[in-house]
């Protein structure tokens, strides 16, 4: 038999023992109605669906706790999921702490189930880690573990926890940018080539890099998911993104609470099919489209994305899409994007499209512009206050000398700042936007930001 995935629009409020920085009691807004009142080409957006297989009597696999810190079970861990693949669940108990200290291979899953109640903690050798791990190219990227296959289904009250602190320690003063950067950090969770991969209810803490990782993969879906990442000193983890993702079609996420130091999502080259809807994010750098276009000569695509009932706290951003500028950069496009239902709380950058990433200047990315076109991008309904680091601007829009960037649209747009009145600035967007905008470099745009407020995110 078969079981059609139908994902709840259920609105999750977010409990105070996860901030980091005070929020406001009104947190979260209901889901808006869907107008017909928008341009015409507005897409509502909707969720994908997979058939995943359901049985009556899953046979059970248990498999024993770490007796502690240093008791690993990865061997143990491997031939449990393999006993319980094809119809089965493997059943890690509430209150039980397995840990894993070697790399795994769990790209053969077929029809499987983990009821993940206790905590699955990896373990902190740094050494062992960067020595053996699974590698991949796009910003050197590497992971304790791959999940892979189809029909894999994870879920219950645990947590997976990537025990970041002698990592964030050891990042601190680097870059994951940095082209001599060698200190590689395992992301927490990746998926390569799976099929119908469900993932409601976990937590993931405190990854040493980006917490999901998905590549070449399909149909994938996180539910009432809590995401955090904290140190107890002054090394701040770094690069802990929500949501990564590389060639994967259809990829969903509701009900998700979000606690991190990076993008709170972030869909990164060749990701179609994006649907987000009630996304709560606390002390990000924002719900980003890309990077993209970062490596010469190579082509990357975002499209059909529909982002819907999203609260930025203590945010360096909000609503963000960034491609790479420069020379030697690639090419590609961002299209058919649509943001809707923002409510913004202290947010350096409410709202920001930029063409010229990454930590390039005018005049660079005038002499290089980029070659990833952005066009059909919607922003409906942004509500909510800056944090005025960036004057009376809640809108920017820096568009590449000479790129493509069109289409580009907004309608009911009503932030405020700590300065009262909210000011755009839109630069080499073609055709109109649907609201009032001005040049950075005009009177009224220099004026915006004659007095700032300094920023307190990270």
């Amino acid at each position: 038999m078969k079981l059609t995935l139908t994902l709840l629009s259920v609105l999750l409020a977010a409990p105070s023992s996860i901030l980091s920085k005070p929020v406001s009691s009104n947190a979260l807004i209901p889901l808006a109605p869907r107008t017909n009142k928008y341009r015409g080409h507005y897409n509502p957006g909707g969720p994908r669906h997979h058939a995943f297989p359901q049985h009556h009597h899953r046979r059970e696999v248990h498999l024993r706790a770490s007796r502690n810190e240093t008791d690993d079970v990865a061997d143990e861990f491997l031939a449990a999921l393999s006993e319980a693949n094809c119809g089965g669940t493997l059943v890690l108990k509430k209150g039980k702490t397995y840990v894993l200290g070697k790399k795994l291979d769990l790209t053969f899953l077929d029809d499987i189930v983990v009821q993940l109640d206790g905590q699955i903690l990896f373990t902190d050798d740094i050494a062992y880690w960067q020595a053996n791990n699974f590698f991949h190219p796009f910003q050197n990227s590497i992971t304790f573990w791959q999940w892979g296959g189809k029909d894999i289904v994870i879920k219950g009250t645990g947590e997976i926890n990537g025990n970041g602190q002698a990592w964030y320690d050891g990042f601190a003063g680097r870059e994951i940018l940095d082209p001599n950067n060698v200190y590689l950090r395992p992301n927490l969770f990746t998926a390569v080539n799976a099929t119908g991969l469900l993932i409601d209810g976990i937590t993931f803490r405190n990854s040493p890099c980006w917490t999901n990782f998905l590549i070449t993969s399909k149909d994938i879906f996180y539910n009432n998911v809590l995401i955090e990442a904290q140190s107890t000193n002054a090394n701040l983890p770094k690069n802990t993104d929500g949501w990564d993702s590389y060639n994967v079609d259809g990829l969903t996420v509701t009900n998700a609470r979000v606690n991190i130091g990076d993008d709170c999502f972030s869909p990164k080259p060749n990701t179609t099919n994006i649907f987000v809807q009630n996304l709560w994010c606390n002390g990000t750098h924002g719900v980003s489209m890309g990077s993209i276009g970062q490596y010469s000569g190579v082509m990357d695509i975002i499209e059909n994305v529909y982002i819907e009932n999203v609260t930025m706290h203590n945010s360096q951003n909000g609503a963000r899409l960034k491609a790479w500028a420069g020379e030697s950069t690639g090419y590609g496009r961002m299209n058919n994007i649509t943001y809707k239902d923002f409510v913004m709380d202290n947010v350096d950058y409410p709202l920001i499209l930029t063409q010229c990433y990454f930590n390039i200047n005018s005049t660079e990315c005038a002499k290089y512009p980029s070659e990833v076109n952005i066009s059909n991008v919607t922003f409906i309904n942004f509500t909510g206050e800056s944090s005025g680091s960036r004057g009376k601007l809640t809108v920017e829009v820096i568009c590449s000398p000479n790129a493509v960037c069109e289409d580009i649209y907004m309608e009911d747009i009503e932030m405020t700042t700590p300065f009262g009145d909210q000011v755009f600035t839109c630069d080499g967007v073609t055709g109109g936007i649907g609201v009032d905008c001005v040049a950075s470099n005009s009177t009224e745009g220099l004026a915006a930001l004659a007095t700032t407020i300094p920023s307190t995110n990270l």
